[in-house]
């Protein structure tokens, strides 16, 4: 691909540029920065950025986007991030969430949580993973039962992200049986403050705290079914191909690169440190070009699962390895980085070293990239 930027993407990464100037985005993201809190809420940094048409800019305009291309939004994405906005609501609510809804959605369920979305007003998480079930998903135990023109559901989904912050999750369940445990999987939009829901934190290392989410009978009405019953799998294994393009791994390797590079001088970069510097700056750059490619496939119309499955792999280790070498590198505590480092990288790389154990398990651990990439290499070739 052409890695040269277009000129719309230039121009909205001006724009972006721009709306973080602003005061009140400006004033808002030092709020952020100063809270001290280990998990702010960044929910009114979005409106304010919803209100500016900058969190789903590839959507279609009728759902609050303004139909730019992939790569368009990958650009408002890294410039976003660079500016220090928070990305994890985001990755949930637009590109996770919103992606299923724009794929498999029906005209109903978009128009009612779209623009809502796209406008920072509503907020969206998942709820996929087990107690004892892992990352096998498709063990998951959660059941719903039929209940007249809706589902009841029953189950308790743990390790999910933002839910106390969210208002609507996308919930996998089970509502049969089949020949496979892969059958009978559903998908469903779930109201998180509706009756039979229970939302707790669970206590980790990370700044984005992990939640326990209780299903209690809860009521999925009629519209809340996503596809069609029992073709949860297919939904799942067709979109997380698409949210696999590695971009967010690769802003935060970036980030934490850049962050642990910043406090060192020349004299102590000689040596095996200095070829670290290196093979790890190549690390971030090949993962970008990775990510991008990815990207620009899309655009194509060209949904890659083996190459977004190489740059997930790939962009979630650099990422995991930056931050364990900045550790290394700084020492513990980052007390001399303290120091030498820029304001707020030491407790930037601190943070990273906490969050990075969970970055090769999300999203498809690194042990199931690498199975799908050498899965492909005993793909039947297609005829010519």
């Amino acid at each position: 691909m052409d890695f040269g930027e277009a000129g719309r993407e230039a121009e909205l990464r001006a724009e972006v540029r721009a709306a973080l100037a602003e005061p009140e985005v400006r004033g808002e993201l030092e709020r952020l920065r100063e809270s001290g809190e280990r998990e702010p809420d960044v929910r009114p940094l979005y409106r304010m950025l919803g209100r500016r048409g900058l969190l789903a800019v590839s959507w279609p305009r009728e759902f609050g986007g303004r139909g730019a291309a992939h790569t368009e939004a990958a650009a408002v994405i890294e410039e976003l991030v660079h500016g220090g906005v928070p990305d994890m609501m985001h990755v949930l609510s637009i590109q996770i969430v919103g992606l299923f809804l724009l794929q498999a959605g029906s005209a109903e369920q978009k128009a009612a949580h779209l623009p809502a979305l796209a406008a920072g007003e509503r907020f969206a998480t998942v709820l996929y993973t087990e107690p004892e079930v892992g990352s096998d998903l498709a063990a998951l135990r959660t059941a719903a039962v039929s209940d007249g023109d809706g589902h009841l559901l029953s189950g308790t989904k743990t390790y999910g992200l933002k839910s106390a912050m969210s208002d609507l999750a996308l919930c996998a369940a089970r509502t049969g049986a089949g020949a496979s445990k892969y059958d009978g999987i559903s998908l469903f939009l779930i109201d998180l403050s509706a009756e039979g829901v229970t939302r707790s934190h669970i206590d980790g290392i990370a700044d984005d705290r992990f939640d326990r989410v209780v299903l209690d009978g809860a009521r999925a009405g009629a519209g809340a079914l996503l596809g069609a019953e029992g073709e949860g799998w297919a939904l799942l294994t067709r979109c997380l191909a698409n949210e696999r393009t590695g971009l967010d791994y690769s802003l935060k390797a970036a980030r934490w690169y850049e962050a642990a590079i910043g406090g060192l001088g020349a004299a102590d970069t000689g040596g095996e440190l200095l070829e670290e510097v290196g093979r790890l700056g190549a690390a971030v750059d090949a993962g970008r070009l990775m990510a991008w490619e990815v990207i620009s496939r899309l655009d194509r119309g060209e949904a890659d699962p083996i190459a977004a499955a190489m740059a997930k792999y790939h962009t979630s280790e650099t990422a995991q390895e930056v931050a364990v070498w900045a550790a290394a590198v700084h020492g513990l505590g980052y007390g001399a980085g303290r120091d030498a480092l820029p304001p707020g990288r030491a407790d930037l790389l601190e943070a990273a070293y906490r969050e990075a154990p969970g970055l090769t398990l999300s999203a498809g651990t690194s042990q199931i990239m690498l199975e799908l990439v050498a899965g492909s290499a005993f793909e039947p070739a297609a005829e010519s």
